[in-house]
């Protein structure tokens, strides 16, 4: 007689097990066990959701990123999926994408307490300011007895230099819930978003520890900025989190978990055809233009040339989930038409440039034949 079979492992099992492995730091072997769950259940939300919290975790942005997306891709996607791809966002330094998001959270949850503290603090990542400062406000009011929301309105007044206020708010928030205080030095993932405003302002507390800026005269007579005023002062409360140190080491993952080639591919030979067709439109304008005058289509080429170049960087930067060099690389080995068609389509538009610098219907034709060719790559790039 057989043994019975052990039931399969679900999704939602292999996230847990990532939870537990995270909590010790180790975030390669987390990263594994939700590569497993999504070996089975490859568009599941909640595992991608908690993928690109774990690269968040490990500084791993462009990874962390990868994984957002594809989890925000739902329809709808749901308020976990938009905060870890915000906090992408942000870590990659794209702040007006990650603002936006922000914006759309605060809009569409005005009541709920997390989506309301947790968009303060990403608006204030990525843009921050007097709505920013509002919405942390409004995060207190709807739940004033949450410490995160104090916490929230601590790191929101820091970024703002409105230290007195940061202390306030953070001494609510340790009153609030006293692990609060150990927050930063937490590994774990399962309250990372905690853990990332405690880090901050620890941050912000370190700078403001410096002091006034130097060019202020008397520097060395000034209070630190953290140091609250009367009647504010209380030998009892801390006067700023300190800088904290990981309980553990961490582990980082050391190889991409999802598989985007594909989908670096595709952005590529969409960038190219972008690129290649509307060098070729600019050409023919300005090759017609030279029946008018001459001097008038060299200004035209050379301010469009500029244009249609930097559109096509800022264009492939945007649209790629991974780093362009990665990308470039990978197709130099695996599908060197794609890649010759990319380097083809970055060099058309510069003879615009060389055309509105020295003239010649030749170079005109030239970029017009490197954006053709470009264009053939791509289709005979398919495999």
């Amino acid at each position: 007689m057989s043994a019975p079979m052990e039931p399969e492992t679900t999704p939602e099992e292999h996230r847990q097990r990532a939870f537990l492995l995270a909590d010790l730091g180790r975030y390669d072997e987390a990263a594994e066990e939700i590569a497993a769950g999504l070996s089975s259940a490859p568009q599941e939300a909640k595992l991608l959701t908690t993928l690109a919290t774990i690269h968040l975790a490990a500084e791993q942005p462009d990874q962390a990123l990868a994984a957002a997306d594809r989890a925000a891709s739902a329809t709808p996607p749901s308020l976990g999926s938009l905060v870890v791809r915000a906090m992408a966002l942000t870590d990659s330094r794209r702040f007006g994408d990650a603002a936006r998001i922000a914006e759309a959270i605060l809009r569409d949850h005005p009541t709920d307490p997390y989506a309301q503290r947790t968009g303060a603090a990403l608006l204030s990542e990525a843009r921050n300011g007097q709505e920013a400062l509002n919405a942390a406000w409004n995060g207190v009011r709807v739940a004033p007895s949450e410490g995160e929301a104090h916490l929230v309105l601590a790191v929101v007044a820091a970024r703002l230099r409105l230290f007195d206020l940061a202390q306030r708010a953070y001494a609510e928030a340790l009153e609030l819930d006293s692990t609060i205080g150990d927050a930063a030095s937490e590994v774990g993932i399962v309250r990372f978003e905690r853990r990332r405003w405690a880090r901050a302002l620890e941050d912000l507390a370190e700078e403001a520890s410096l002091g006034v800026p130097p060019e202020t005269p008397e520097a060395s007579a000034t209070p630190e900025p953290w140091e609250t005023p009367e009647p504010w002062e209380n030998p009892e409360e801390p006067k700023k989190p300190e800088k904290s140190v990981d309980p553990f080491p961490v582990s980082r993952p050391s190889r991409q978990v999802l598989d985007v080639s594909q989908e670096s591919a595709d952005a590529v030979r969409e960038t190219v055809q972008y690129a290649s067709g509307g060098t070729l439109v600019v050409s023919v304008l300005t090759a017609a233009m030279t029946l008018v005058s001459a001097g008038i289509s060299r200004v035209w080429a050379g301010m469009i040339g500029v244009l249609v170049f930097g559109a096509v960087v800022i264009w492939f930067s945007s649209r790629l989930p991974e780093p362009g060099g990665v990308v470039l690389r990978r197709l130099r080995s695996s599908n060197r038409r794609l890649a010759v068609a990319v380097y083809l389509s970055f060099g058309a538009p510069l003879f615009l440039l060389v055309y509105a610098g020295v003239g010649g219907v030749a170079t005109l034709v030239t970029g017009m034949i490197l954006a053709a060719v470009a264009e053939v790559l791509v289709v005979t790039s398919r495999k």
